[in-house]
C-alpha cells in the first residue's frame, strides 16, 4: 500500500490506539508508516527486562539531551521507542492515567473538550481492567477495551511495607490511584497481560493489521508534503530510495515529543526565524513547535535491607537464566511482572489541591542501566516531582532529516526545582523511618546519611537526578488564535489543512504519573474527532479531592 485515506506516521501508544479506531468500522483505508523493526524478542515481551530494550540501539533512537547547564553540564539519555509499538515497547510499563486535575488545567489553558469529563470516557474505552482482588470501585475503570490494565502480586514483604509506612508517617491510602482517588499509598498498575508486555502494539496495532484496510510501511519519514496549504502526503526513504506515500484525505504525526515537532520543522512548519535559519521554505510560521518541553526527573533513594529478601538475590546469571527460562515456558514467575507492584501520589505542601510528587517502589537497589551504587541486598524509591516549572525545547540540528535534533530540557532551572526535589529527599527517608521498615531497614545507600543541608542535598541532585523518560509538550494543544498552540482542540496542526498531531507532544502540561496511558487516550479521542464522530458522552464523576488540601498534606487527624 502506497497511500490510504489516513497515514499515521508512528506505531507507538497514540499511532497504533488510532490505526486500530480509525480502521474499526472497515470504511477507510490506514497506513502507518514505521521505522522500527520487531518488537517480538523475549528483552521486550518479559516484563522484568524491562531495563534491556530502553538501552539497546536495535530498539531506541539513542536521544540524548544538550549539555544540561543546571546538571553541571551533563547529558541526560532520552530513550525513544524505535521498534514496532513505540515506547510503549520499551518502556517500564506502568499504568497512570493522570489526575483530574491535570486534565482540568489542559482545558483552563485552551484544550476546549479536554477535560477530566471528556477524557474519562476514553480512559474507560481503552482499558479491560483487572484488580487482582485488591479493591478499587470498578464503576471508574473500563471492562472491555483493548488495554489490559493488571496489578502484580505483591508477595515479596517490602511492598507492603511501604504502604504502610506511608500511612504510619500519616498519608492516606488509596486502594485504586486510577479510580476516585489518586492521592496515598497503594498498589501500583502495569501494561502486562498473562505474563507479556501489552503494548500498544499488541493491545491495538496487531488487531488492527488483520483488517484488510489496514497495512503498515517500513520506512523513515523525511517530511509531510503540502500543496497549496493542505497535506497530500509522506516523503519517505526506503531501501535506499525517496517514495511518496499519498494521503486521501489526513496526515496524522504520531512520532513522539521529540519526533513530531522534528518532521513539521523539516516540513516548514514551526518557528519561521529557525526554519529560515536551516533554509526550509515556511509553510506555516509556528513558534510553539519544538518549544513547551517538559519531563519528569526523579531520583532514587536507596536503603539497605538487612533481609536477603530483595530481588538482588537473583541478580546473577544462573538466577536470571532461571527466571527467563520459567517465563519462556509459563509466562510466569518474576519474569512477569516488571515489579513495580506499590506506589505512592502525594501532595507536596499545604495549598497544592492534588497530589505534585510520585513514588514507584521497588524491592532492590539498582538503577535503570542496571548498574548499583552499592553491592547486596537494598530497596529503593523513584521519587520525583511531577509539576516541574522548568521548560526546554526541541530544535532542529540541520535540514538533514537523517541528523538527530537538538534537546534541551532545561531541567532544574526554576529554584522551585530544586525546593521540591530536598523535600522529596526528606520526605522519602521519613517514610523508611517508619516502624514497618523496622525489621528490614539497614545503612542509607544513596543519598547517604552525611548528605543532610540543602547544599549536600543539591549537590547530590545535580550529580544523580535522571529523566523519568517522560518527555511531552513540544506541539502544544490550544486554541486557534493562541499564537502558541501548535494543534487545536481538535488536533489538527493551525494554518494547514489535512494534517494532524496526535501524541504526547500536544499535551500543554505534563500529567501526574507515567505518560503511556493518557498517549493511548489522546490516540483514542484523536480517531474520534478525525472520523467526526460525536466525542463520548462527558462523565459526571467527581474526583476525590483531600478535605483539607489548603491546610494540610498529611491524612485527616494527623498533623499538617
Amino acid at each position: 500500500m502506497q497511500s490510504a485515506d489516513f497515514v499515521i506516521i508512528g506505531s507507538g501508544s497514540a499511532g497504533s490506539a488510532m490505526a486500530y479506531r480509525l480502521s474499526e468500522d472497515g470504511a477507510h483505508t490506514v497506513l502507518v508508516l514505521e521505522y522500527g523493526g520487531s518488537d517480538m524478542g523475549p528483552f521486550i515481551q518479559m516484563p522484568a527486562a524491562l531495563s534491556y530494550p530502553m538501552n539497546m540501539p536495535m530498539y531506541d533512537w539513542g536521544f540524548q539531551s544538550q549539555p544540561e547547564p543546571h546538571l553541571g553540564g551533563r547529558r541526560l539519555a532520552c530513550p525513544r521507542g524505535k521498534v514496532i509499538g513505540g515506547s510503549s515497547s520499551i518502556n517500564g510499563m506502568v499504568y497512570v492515567r493522570g489526575h483530574a486535575g491535570d486534565y482540568d488545567h489542559w482545558q483552563a489553558s485552551g484544550a476546549a473538550g479536554w477535560g477530566y469529563a471528556d477524557v474519562l470516557p476514553y480512559f474507560m474505552r481503552m482499558e479491560t481492567w483487572h484488580d487482582g482482588g485488591h479493591g478499587g470501585d470498578p464503576g471508574w475503570r473500563g471492562t472491555d477495551g483493548p488495554l489490559h490494565v493488571t496489578r502484580g502480586p505483591r508477595t515479596n514483604p517490602l511492598f507492603q511495607a511501604f504502604v504502610e509506612a506511608g500511612q504510619q508517617a500519616g498519608y492516606e491510602g488509596t486502594d485504586d490511584y486510577n479510580g476516585e482517588k489518586q492521592e496515598g499509598f497503594g498498589p501500583m498498575e502495569m501494561t502486562v497481560w498473562q505474563g507479556t508486555r501489552w503494548s500498544a502494539a499488541n493491545a491495538y496495532l496487531r488487531p488492527a493489521l488483520q483488517r484488510p484496510n489496514c497495512d503498515m510501511l517500513r520506512c523513515f519519514v523525511r517530511r509531510v508534503i503540502i500543496e497549496d496549504g493542505r497535506a497530500v502526503g509522506v516523503e519517505v526513504e526506503r531501501g535506499g530510495q525517496i517514495e511518496t506515500v499519498r494521503a486521501n484525505r489526513e496526515v496524522i504525526v504520531a512520532a513522539s515529543s521529540i519526533n513530531s515537532p522534528k518532521i513539521l520543522m523539516l516540513s516548514g512548519i514551526g518557528p519561521a526565524a529557525h526554519l529560515i535559519e536551516h533554509g526550509i521554505p515556511v509553510i506555516a510560521d509556528r513558534p510553539g513547535v519544538g518549544q513547551n518541553l517538559q519531563d519528569h526527573l526523579e531520583l532514587y533513594i536507596q536503603q539497605a535491607c538487612t533481609q536477603p529478601i530483595t530481588l538482588y538475590k537473583y541478580w546473577n546469571l544462573i538466577y536470571k537464566g532461571a527466571i527467563g527460562t520459567q517465563w519462556m515456558t509459563t509466562r510466569t514467575g518474576l519474569g512477569a511482572s516488571n515489579q513495580f507492584e506499590s506506589a505512592a501520589f502525594l501532595r507536596s505542601r499545604p495549598g497544592v489541591d492534588y497530589p505534585d510528587i510520585q513514588y514507584h517502589f521497588l524491592p532492590m537497589a539498582v538503577r535503570y542501566d542496571g548498574t548499583a551504587a552499592a553491592e547486596g541486598h537494598g530497596f529503593q524509591a523513584h521519587v520525583g516531582p511531577m509539576r516541574s516549572p522548568s521548560r526546554g525545547a526541541v530544535t532542529l540540528a540541520s535540514s538533514d532529516p537523517n541528523d538527530a535534533p537538538n534537546i534541551l530540557f532545561n531541567y532544574m532551572s526554576h529554584p522551585q526545582d530544586w525546593e521540591d526535589f530536598r523535600h522529596c529527599i526528606r520526605l522519602t527517608r521519613e517514610i523508611f523511618a517508619q516502624a514497618a521498615f523496622d525489621d528490614y531497614r539497614g545503612p542509607e545507600i544513596q543519598p547517604g546519611p552525611d548528605v543532610q543541608s540543602d547544599d549536600e542535598l543539591d549537590d547530590f541532585i545535580r550529580a544523580e537526578v535522571e529523566s523519568a523518560y517522560h518527555p511531552c509538550g513540544t506541539c502544544r494543544i490550544g486554541a486557534a488564535d493562541d499564537p502558541l498552540a501548535v494543534v487545536d482542540p481538535e488536533t489538527r496542526v493551525i494554518g494547514v489543512d489535512g494534517l494532524r498531531v496526535a501524541d504526547s507532544s500536544i499535551f500543554p502540561r505534563i500529567t501526574n504519573g507515567n505518560l503511556n496511558g493518557p498517549s493511548i487516550m489522546t490516540g483514542e479521542k484523536a480517531a474520534d474527532h478525525i472520523l467526526g464522530k460525536g466525542m463520548l458522552p462527558r462523565s459526571n464523576r467527581t474526583p476525590w479531592i483531600h478535605p483539607d488540601w489548603q491546610s494540610s498534606v498529611k491524612a485527616v487527624g494527623h498533623a499538617g
